[in-house]
């Protein structure tokens, strides 16, 4: 079993993150398996020395041990842009012009990257008006032609520790960005590229990303890569009932050692949520 944990180096680990973190430990632990810490930082604009360094300081300090030196994505990019041009060749992507202006006037709002669903303004371009186009150096991302991806690989599963075996629907994220404009991958493309050089046999998120697994099993289909196992556990809230985030300093794990809390006792506010779901113990 090799299970990871994979975060963005853009800001602090909080209490959700820990969650995280220890499922996939601990399931590699009690599977003598392996455990690989890796940083998801394409969003490059955003990510920040001293938090690569403090999320390995805090997952030190809650008695986590990974291999070294942990992997980051921007050292990967022309594995990513092998795997862009592997699918470019199988006639399943089409470059998209749109902005975000675009997008909203087509009332297409959009999440992160891309994900949300898109009505494929650009699917339908001419090859006049693509050169058009290019020739004005409008700046465009590759998108996914979700209908003949779909076709391509057929039915499709997964299997999730939580959910149990899930038919994979290609329609659920529409035509999803697999390579953005100012770089040339997506996360989609990017862990999925990972997940298979690293040999990740057991894949542990959140709920929030079970619909990206949807597209996720297609590109592994699609590109020969081997299928994991999934768990996608519950998320961690806030007292309002709201999913954490960064924003959540309160609850970030270097903000509650410097409040003085123990090690056992982050990890106890952590697993009253999941001795719910899995009864593990630090």
């Amino acid at each position: 079993m090799i299970t990871r944990f994979a975060p963005s180096p853009t800001g602090r680990l909080h209490l959700g993150h820990a969650y995280s973190a220890l499922l996939a430990w601990q399931w590699a632990q009690e599977a003598k398996g392996r455990f690989l810490l890796r940083f998801e930082d394409i969003d490059h604009t955003r990510v920040r020395e001293e938090f690569y360094e403090g999320i390995e300081v805090d997952l030190d300090w809650l008695g986590m041990s990974w291999e070294t030196p942990a992997w980051r994505q921007l050292n990967r990019l022309a594995n990513y842009e092998r795997a862009l041009e592997q699918l470019r060749a199988m006639g399943l992507l089409y470059r998209c012009f749109c902005t975000r202006k675009d997008l909203m006037r087509m009332d297409a709002p959009q999440e992160g990257e891309g994900s949300a669903l898109y009505p494929g303004f650009c699917r339908h371009l001419t090859d006049e008006e693509v050169a058009e186009k290019l020739a004005k150096k409008i700046p465009y991302c590759w998108r996914l032609r979700s209908d003949l991806a779909g076709e391509r690989v057929g039915p499709l599963q997964f299997v999730d520790k939580r959910f149990g075996s899930l038919d994979v629907r290609p329609e659920l994220l529409g035509d999803v960005v697999v390579a953005r404009k100012d770089i040339a991958t997506s996360y989609h493309l990017a862990v999925v590229v990972d997940d298979a050089a690293q040999e990740v046999s057991h894949i542990v998120r959140g709920e929030d990303l079970l619909e990206s697994t949807h597209i996720h099993r297609i590109l592994q289909e699609l590109l020969g890569f081997p299928e994991p196992e999934y768990w996608h556990h519950e998320l961690v809230v806030d007292g309002e009932g709201k999913r954490l985030a960064k924003r959540h300093d309160a609850l970030a794990i270097a903000t509650l050692r410097e409040e003085g809390a123990s090690r056992e006792e982050v990890w106890e506010r952590a697993l009253s949520q999941v001795r719910q779901e899995t009864g593990l113990r630090p």
